[in-house]
């Protein structure tokens, strides 16, 4: 639920919700596999690298040593996997890759995100990209690449709004598939 702010001046109070990125725990496993499962409908990785069955301490393991850089499969790079909570619900995730590999110059870009289904259309979104534009700066990454499919009418338009309110150097690129 929206935290709502006290009366002032006789104004009845406006409605804001707070949005936090943070790193995966254990006691977030119940709503990220619930994620992973309503996002795999959508042919979306929501937990990038989750097997079903993968015992989630193991996977948290793993999240780590990617934000590390290491034992990264061929073609990975170091990535920082942030899940986005507002009011205690999941609602959304975001990776936060370190560097570009040639696939990624032209498919991925540094960051990825998604909002689960029935969270859409209410900005969160804008404000996961934001925040992790945040992030990135704060990862040394100065210039930052985000791709979207031509297709995907409202990742364009949460791009674009992004990058209208932005004073730091990043591209968007729309991908044909």
């Amino acid at each position: 639920m929206p935290t709502r702010g006290p009366w002032v001046f006789g104004v009845p109070p406006v409605s804001f919700e707070v949005m936090e990125l943070r790193g995966l725990t254990k006691s977030d496993m119940d709503q990220a596999l619930i994620a992973h499962e309503e996002l795999a409908a959508e042919q979306f990785d929501f937990l990038f690298g989750y097997e079903p069955g993968e015992e989630w301490g193991g996977f948290l393991e793993n999240v780590e040593a990617t934000k590390q850089g290491r034992n990264l499969p061929e073609g990975r790079v170091p990535a920082t996997f942030l899940i986005a909570e507002v009011d205690g619900d999941l609602v959304g995730r975001v990776s936060i890759r370190h560097s570009l590999n040639p696939f990624l110059r032209t498919v991925g870009g540094h960051i990825g995100y998604a909002v689960r289904p029935q969270f859409r259309r209410r900005g969160y979104a804008q404000q996961i990209l934001k925040l992790a534009l945040i992030e990135a700066k704060r990862l040394g990454i100065d210039r930052v690449l985000v791709t979207c499919d031509a297709d995907n009418q409202a990742s364009r338009a949460t791009l674009r709004a992004a990058a209208a309110s932005s004073r730091r150097p990043w591209r968007l690129i729309l991908i044909r598939r």
